[in-house]
């Protein structure tokens, strides 16, 4: 370890000793995080003697950084098919005060909404959506079928509309994209 500032940022060298061998110490590693407003950005930069060596590693740094995105994000976002159930919930919820008190805490200012039926800007445009869907289609129901599969803060959920019958209505898939903050900042419905 060359170099540690929490937060910030970390060096250290790398080598080793299979394949093309680098040796050990012989090059070196600075990553940094910088706070966005989408979130922490991390860079990396790893110093080694020539350009092919560097152009070996890319792609195993490109790996290595997937993995370890994917392992952050399932952390911060463990609780994303309870979050779906919290959305569609809100399209059954008949209390409108309800409805927009439940959307401003699962969901950006901004939140935009695109299916084959709608393309919404915020809650106010997505709440006057689901209060025409509750007029037009009363008494259906928005259920989450199995779990919510996630990759780095995008998931996809399907889900099945149930009538007041209990009949299968329709099915699809959601695209939901979260903002760093854990809320919900996009919803793109594929109906299937």
């Amino acid at each position: 370890m060359v170099d540690i500032a929490p937060l910030e940022r970390v060096v250290f060298t790398y080598g080793y000793e299979s394949g093309q061998p680098v040796p050990i110490g012989a090059s070196r590693v600075t990553i940094t995080l910088e706070e966005t407003e989408r979130g922490t950005v991390l860079r990396l930069t790893h110093e080694l003697p020539t350009a092919e060596a560097r152009d070996e590693h890319v792609q195993g740094w490109r790996y290595q950084l997937a993995v370890f995105a994917n392992v952050v994000a399932k952390e911060a976002h463990a609780g994303l098919s309870a979050l779906a159930d919290r959305y569609f919930a809100l399209w059954g919820e008949t209390d409108a005060e309800k409805r927009r008190k439940d959307l401003a805490a699962i969901a950006v200012p901004g939140l935009a909404f695109r299916d084959p039926y709608s393309c919404t800007e915020g809650h106010e445009d997505l709440l006057a959506h689901i209060g025409a869907a509750q007029r037009f289609m009363p008494g259906v129901v928005l259920k989450r079928v199995g779990e919510a599969r996630q990759c780095q803060g995008t998931a996809l959920v399907d889900w099945a509309v149930e009538g007041p019958d209990g009949a299968m209505r329709a099915k699809g898939t959601n695209v939901f994209e979260i903002a760093p903050d854990g809320r919900i900042a996009r919803v793109t419905g594929i109906w299937g």
